[in-house]
This record gives C-alpha cells, structure tokens and sequence, in this order.
C-alpha cells in the first residue's frame, strides 16, 4: 500500500509540513500552535483564535471577512482549541478549492495564503488592543460553549471524570477555559498574550494537496515569524493508586451516566502502543468488543458502553449510560472485562477482527485531508516518525501475549457516576 511522502522543511519560526497528493480536489492549511496546559492561559487561549478568526485589520467585520471566503468558490475557515496530553493546541483550519481543477484559474492558492497571513499576522488591533465589538461577541460565544458543555451530559460526565482522575495535573485543565475568567480579560490583555504565544508556542503549519512543493514553501516564506527554543516535551508523571476513588453525582436526567478512568501507563511512542490499541478495540473500542456484547447486549445494562485511550496521557476511559439502580452490577460487570483481558480470555478471531477494523478505521480517517493531517500531527505531538506503512505493520504484528501484557498493566483510577434523581 503506498502513501504520499510528507515533506518537511523549517521556515523562519515554524516548520511546514507538505503532502503531495491527487486524492483531494481542495488544498487544506492547517496553522497548529502548541503550548503546555496551564490553567493561567487557557481561558486565553480559547478566546484568541474565536477572536482572530472573527475579522482582521483588512475585514474589519465578521460579514466582510466571510464574504471574501465565498469569493474564494466558497473557502471555509475556522479555529478552535483542543488538547492532546498535557499540551494545548490552537488551530487554524483553511479548506479552499484547487484552480487546478476548475475552469477559472484564479490563483487560489495564493489568495488562501494570503488571507491566512491577514488572519495570522495582522489581526483587527486597534492602540495594542483587539477590537472591542469583536470581543464582545466572541465572549458571548465562548461562554455559550461552555455553557452547552452541561446541557451535553455524555460530555459533561467524561470532563467531570477528568477533572476527579487528574486532580493537580495539567490534563485536569479544560480547553475552553473558566467561565469566570471570561469577562476580566481586556483587549489589551488578549493582545499581549497574543503576541507572546505567537513568539513563543511550537508552530506546524500543514498542506495538503495537488501542491507544487517549491512553490508553497515560497508563498509561506511570507510568514515569518522570531525563532524559538522548542521545550523538550516531559512525559507526564505517573501516579500511585491505593485504591480505587468512587465519586457520584446527582442532576435531574433520565438516564445515568457511568465513566471509569483508568491509568494505561503507556504513551505514543512506547513499544506497547500497538498492544495497547489492539487491547482497546477488544475491550471496548469497537462494535464487537467486550464491553459493547456483554455490557449493552447480553445483560442488557447499558444503553452504550464504549472505550477510548488518550494517546498522549496514557489514559483508558470507559462510557457507559445505564440506569441507577444497575450502578453496581455494572461496575461489576465492567471489572469483570478487565479482569478476562488480563486472564487471555479472547478469541483470535476477535484479534484478528480487530486488526481489520483498526486498519480500515486508519485509512477511513485518511479519506479526509483534515483526518490526514491529525494523524501526521499526532506523530509529531508524540516525537515520533511512525510511517502509515509502519503503523499497519506493527498493529498486524501484535500477538495475543503482548495484549495481555497490557492488561495486567492497567489500573482503575476513578469511577464517576453521573446519576438521575429518580428512585432518591
């Protein structure tokens, strides 16, 4: 199976990382900025690129700046903040139409990375200070964000977990900020913070493409930006469990929400990371997992059951929605799936079914240009130069010992149960 070849080249302040490819009729910029997770910053951080993204020094207004993008056959740009282990992450995401492939063959390309550029380097900042209309809005929709994070209950109950597991830790620290510090900060204050992550936060810049390689490394030389000291990355500590930590909480819902939290010990990068995503898709990862079969079909307990790993923190998190009263036997049940993982009590059939789903799963993400950039960057994040050759081959290499090597190394770190009123 052959792959494109990604090209990487360090500019002045950033590195670009380009793919050649004829898989996709648009060319995609992704800007990624790269912080450690603080809790200082991160409601800064949140609200800079809602604010930067909303109008620039040259579209001074939301409406002006949109309708330049619909110029542009319809480009579509945004930015959000995200976090991938203890690391926090701003992106700016621009998807525009190849010229290469209409009839009209304005420079799109060129125009793209020129509006960018506005978007980066000359955002709407009026005496050192963002534009106060701006700011107003983007904090009225940043608040709106985190409001709707209580009215999603699957989401609210896996950050609450979270937020139990990884007290004192980085990871702990959400994304979208504190609703509380919304309002203190000043277009002053968001300026200067701007300027500082722009000095000193690790910069990629991806493309993805039918590109001419010389000729986008020459329409970026533009961005040029002060050259940094890029911090080592540290691995995040581990912690010693004594003994399980059981939390419950109760709202008004018809239906509880049950999250286990569990410490993998094992990082992107490590030589288990192949065991361990082979692990989770038996476990819980996918449609014919453990979890999702003995769970939610054959006890009939849950209305989901599912598992996820946090590549980069080296976390297991296990969903369930089950009603109040089926909170032990579920527990139970759950533990249960664990503990036949540890004993080697899979088929290899579902190893073998695994493999297949894992590998159609990593070149169904690779059918967008947006996936293919997450899993180059996801690469990147990690320190690591894992081909998608390479990736299929160690997952295809994964014996059933190394799977159950995995297991023993799990450890349950936390129950949340979200719980509903009902029956109190």
């Amino acid at each position: 199976m052959e792959f494109e070849k990604e090209h990487i080249v360090k500019m002045n302040g950033f590195t670009l990382h380009m793919m050649k490819t004829e898989k996709y009729k648009t060319n995609t910029i992704v800007w990624k900025m790269k912080a450690p997770l603080q809790k200082e910053t991160a409601t800064l951080r949140a609200l800079l690129p809602l604010v930067m993204q909303s109008s620039t020094k040259k579209y001074s207004t939301t409406g002006a700046l949109r309708s330049y993008l619909d110029e542009l056959y319809g480009a579509s740009f945004y930015a959000d903040t995200s976090k991938k282990g203890e690391e926090n992450i701003i992106s700016f995401t621009l998807e525009i139409a190849n010229e290469k492939y209409l009839q009209d063959k304005t420079p799109l390309l060129h125009k793209g990375v020129e509006f960018l550029t506005d978007v980066l380097l000359d955002p709407n900042v009026t005496n050192d200070q963002f534009d106060d209309k701006t700011m107003k809005k983007e904090k009225r929709g940043l608040k709106e964000r985190i409001h709707s994070l209580y009215d999603d209950k699957m989401r609210y109950a896996t950050v609450r977990l979270v937020e139990e597991m990884c007290q004192n830790e980085p990871y702990a620290i959400q994304p979208t900020g504190e609703l509380d510090e919304i309002d203190k900060i000043t277009g002053g204050e968001l300026y200067e913070y701007y300027k500082q992550a722009f000095n000193d936060d690790q910069i990629d810049l991806y493309i993805i493409g039918d590109i001419n390689l010389a000729e986008v490394q020459n329409l970026f030389s533009v961005l040029s930006l002060s050259d940094r000291v890029l911090k080592q990355k540290n691995r995040p500590a581990t912690k010693e469990i004594r003994e399980t930590k059981v939390v419950k909480e109760h709202q008004d819902l018809n239906q509880g929400k049950l999250n286990i939290g569990c410490r993998t010990n094992i990082l992107f990068g490590d030589r288990e990371y192949f065991a361990l995503q082979m692990f989770n898709g038996i476990f819980g990862g996918f449609a014919h997992s453990k979890l999702f079969i003995n769970v939610r079909e054959k006890e009939s307990l849950a209305y989901y059951a599912a598992s996820r790993i946090e590549s980069h923190k080296g976390l297991l998190m296990i969903m369930s929605g089950i009603e109040n009263q089926n909170f032990e036997k579920a527990v139970s049940i759950i533990k249960e799936q664990l503990e036949m993982m540890r004993l080697g009590e899979f088929s290899e059939k579902e190893i073998e079914q695994t493999k297949a789903v894992i590998k159609n799963e990593l070149l169904e993400t690779l059918d967008s240009a947006k996936g293919f950039i997450e899993v180059l960057y996801n690469n990147y994040v990690g320190n690591e130069n894992i081909t998608l050759e390479d990736w299929l081959k160690r997952i295809q290499a994964v014996s059933k010992e190394e799977i159950i090597e995995v297991a023993k190394k799990i450890e349950m770190d936390t129950i949340y149960f979200l719980a509903g009123t009902e029956g109190e």
